[in-house]
């Protein structure tokens, strides 16, 4: 492939983030974005000069000067709208989770497969430059052989859109799930789950679910190591954090559990603290710059930066990612397959904590994917 890609992005709350660097990569053209509201959309498309303008997605999947399709929508629309936009033959990036239920994961990777397009779910923490130091540091040898994988997210909903409420805290669980099954290198094979805590009947029964927290522990495919994961959404004291940790018998890498604290790397037993280098090397001179800026300054922050921290540099390179995988006509980094089994092993563990625990199979979802 010579042509640029021809990218659209339909959500333009936290999607307007992806603008100017689909702008600005060298192998991408940003050819359409998409609101439902049409005030809302003239503002954003006037202010980078987007010339396609969609306040109906439907009708913008079939544009045919459309490539590939980065969705940012809300939830409960990803898997319908993903499912669309590959049978209107455009690649796709999806904002996470992948989809809400296991039937939809699946169709999702069925119709990725079907259609031979290309499937990203962008999940941010694979690509912050914790985790891609920390990757180096496996891959080097400084953690030695991992013991022990720790993913934990802890946040608080309030005032976020309505479906948020009374969520099951394992339904949005990719940001803890995600760096744990990558640096380990293998998919999910089976989950148990507890929930602890309740929250207030009227959050309760918007979903069924009555848990404050929800901890689960992994088995891993083809492999000896054991995982943990742990979620919060609601009523639940602790501040924002997307966090981390890996137990090497060489050494171990622990996130900083307070803003600010400084992330510590145990060498033995002794805990020293580590910097975090930025990762813009690696990207494109034109997109390297947004590894450290992005459309919301300090007096305009999407509510996913006032409370997780801007995501560490990740943005650009997932779009590099997405656009390059398109380019060079390989599977993404974060493939069907791949957010297949990161959301669904959110989905099982919820379901596990709502039969008291028990022992939960994750589906197999290899049969393909592009």
């Amino acid at each position: 492939m010579t042509e640029k890609v021809r990218v659209a992005i339909a959500g333009l709350g936290f999607g307007a983030e992806f603008i100017p660097i689909y702008q600005a990569h060298p192998d991408a053209e940003l050819v359409a974005v998409c609101q439902r509201s049409e005030s809302a959309l003239k503002q954003t498309a006037d202010r980078y000069g987007v010339p396609g303008r969609y306040t109906d997605y439907d009708e913008m999947i079939q544009d045919p000067d459309i490539d590939a399709v980065h969705i940012n929508t809300p939830i409960p629309d990803h898997a319908g709208q993903t499912i669309a936009a590959l049978r209107a033959g455009k690649h796709v990036a999806c904002t996470v989770p992948m989809a809400t239920t296991l039937e939809e994961c699946q169709a999702i990777v069925t119709a990725a497969e079907e259609a031979e397009r290309n499937y990203m779910m962008m999940e941010t923490v694979v690509y912050s430059r914790e985790f891609l130091h920390v990757q180096e540091l496996v891959h080097n040898g400084t953690i030695g052989r991992i013991q022990f994988l720790r993913g934990a997210h802890y946040q608080e909903m309030a005032g976020w859109p309505g479906y948020w409420e009374g969520l099951p805290p394992m339904h949005y669980a990719t940001h803890a799930v995600g760096p744990v099954l990558a640096l380990a290198g293998t998919l999910a094979e089976s989950v148990v789950c507890l929930g602890s805590g309740r929250i207030s009947p009227e959050l309760a029964g918007k979903y069924g679910s009555p848990f404050a927290v929800e901890s689960a522990l992994l088995t891993l495919k083809d492999s000896v190591l054991g995982a943990e994961v742990a979620r919060s959404l609601f009523e639940t004291a602790h501040q924002y954090v997307e966090s981390f940790t890996v137990f090497g018998d060489r050494a171990s890498f622990e996130w900083e559990q307070i803003e600010g604290g400084g992330h510590i790397l145990h060498v033995g037993e002794d805990p020293e603290p580590i910097e975090i280098p930025d990762f813009a090397g690696r990207l494109p001179e034109e997109i390297a710059g947004f590894t450290t800026q992005g459309v919301y300054d300090d007096d305009n922050e999407h509510l996913s930066f006032i409370q997780g921290g801007g995501h560490g540099g990740s943005h650009p390179h997932l779009a590099h990612e997405f656009v390059r995988s398109i380019v060079e006509a390989r599977p993404s980094a974060i493939d069907a397959v791949t957010a297949a089994n990161w959301t669904s092993v959110g989905i099982c563990a919820h379901q596990s904590a709502m039969a008291d625990g028990e022992r939960v199979h994750i589906p197999d979802f290899s049969a393909g994917a592009r």
